[in-house]
């Protein structure tokens, strides 16, 4: 069974992790996917531990290259530039990951790659986009989220803003968002036959995801602030800690889950109030108190039957271990070149028709050099003489 997005071509470009996780996602759905890196500034995630047993290749690294080829040029050789160009006339998709004007000045960006594949859709992926007047100016994550103004109103009173565990704006924003990017710009050029550019800023993303509080803002103008609202430690909708120092989340909104919850607690009198009563602090002191009573695991045999909204909090080893998680399918084993397999996370979403395939990890930087050069009809010698000066680098 092949993938949806099989005989779909993809230049890759990217490093670290959004426009990686982003061209993983489509390799994934059957897209031919080829990276092409630095052969001499190799990306940071082949350096993370752990390494796979009895191999030099990075998990991070084998996961986010998964089921692409991989080759190294030095893009600042002329030859270098001649090979992308000859790739871009065969391929669909180019997906960057630099700094605006970098491609630019190799002589790469999308007005350069239009006139040889006029077709070609050209995906940027950056902080703060192509323009503006941040457009040039270094970040992660966490100024990214910090910029969006959501973390202004995350976290609580007490502690301030809080850091997460993932990369929101980089996953959530900068990858899913350029893989929704590409496919519409691939729709729209089997309607018409035109390529385009897609800028994808991490930041307007973030911003973007102000769904429901940012919807009000800009009807009232009121800022919102930290466990002021109804999904912001505003209400009873929260996270309680156990008798055994674990937690309980808590997601009882609707009156019928409401009322669920305060039979289940033994709290029939709160099903008069609401979900945000009056006298919050004191119902939620109450609350803590009554869920430091049991452990999470007695607790949710409690919950297990009740339909209330109420969920443990896993660590990572009980989520992937989960019965759910198992059902669905979200731990793969992934073929590795030597014989034997590694598991990792798979892709979430289920084709009815066309499934995800796990052909292999991630390559080794340079592993596809001569088999994709001599797929442009350069000889072996030739490719020899590549190598031997500084090409491949």
């Amino acid at each position: 069974m092949s993938g949806p997005l099989k005989g779909l071509k993809v230049l890759d470009f990217t490093t670290l992790l959004p426009g990686p996780y982003a061209t993983m996602c489509l390799a994934d759905m059957g897209a031919d996917v080829l990276r092409v890196i630095s052969g001499s500034r190799p990306d940071l995630t082949a350096f993370i531990p752990p390494f796979l047993p009895g191999t030099k290749i990075a998990a991070i690294s084998a996961y986010l290259g998964r089921n692409k080829r991989c080759m190294t040029l030095n893009l600042k050789d002329p030859r270098a530039i001649k090979i992308v160009h000859q790739l871009v006339a065969e391929y669909d998709i180019v997906v960057e990951q630099f700094r605006p004007g970098v491609m630019g000045k190799l002589g790469l960006d999308y007005d350069g790659l239009k006139k040889i594949n006029p077709a070609v859709i050209y995906c940027a992926i950056t902080g703060y986009g192509q323009t503006g007047p941040f457009r040039d100016r270094a970040g992660h994550d966490i100024n990214y989220l910090a910029r969006s103004g959501m973390i202004a109103y995350s976290g609580t009173r007490e502690s301030g803003p809080m850091l997460m565990g993932i990369q929101i704006a980089d996953v959530a924003s900068g990858s899913n968002h350029a893989v929704m990017g590409i496919l519409a710009a691939a729709i729209h050029r089997s309607n018409t036959g035109e390529g385009q550019s897609i800028d994808i800023s991490m930041t307007d993303g973030a911003i973007a995801f102000n769904a429901m509080v940012g919807a009000s803002y800009l009807v009232d103008g009121k800022d919102p602030h930290q466990s002021e609202w109804l999904l912001n430690g505003g209400a009873l909708y929260d996270y309680y800690q156990t008798k055994d120092e674990k937690h309980i989340s808590v997601g009882s909104l609707e009156p019928q889950f409401f009322a669920a919850f305060c039979n289940a607690i033994d709290r029939p009198d709160l099903i008069p109030g609401t979900v945000s009563p009056p006298n919050l602090s004191e119902v939620k002191a109450q609350v803590r108190a009554i869920f430091k009573t049991k452990t999470r695991d007695e607790w949710m045999d409690i919950f297990r039957e009740v339909d209330a909204c109420v969920e443990p909090v896993l660590s990572l080893a009980e989520s992937l271990d989960d019965p759910q998680v198992k059902a669905r399918e979200m731990v793969v084993d992934v073929p590795i070149p030597d014989g034997g397999v590694v598991r990792q996370i798979a892709t979430p979403i289920k084709f009815s028709a066309s499934a995800p395939e796990y052909k292999a990890i991630g390559a080794k930087a340079g592993l596809h050099n001569r088999e994709v050069l001599r797929e442009l009809g350069y000889q072996e010698d030739e490719i020899t003489v590549f190598g031997d000066t500084g090409l491949f680098n």
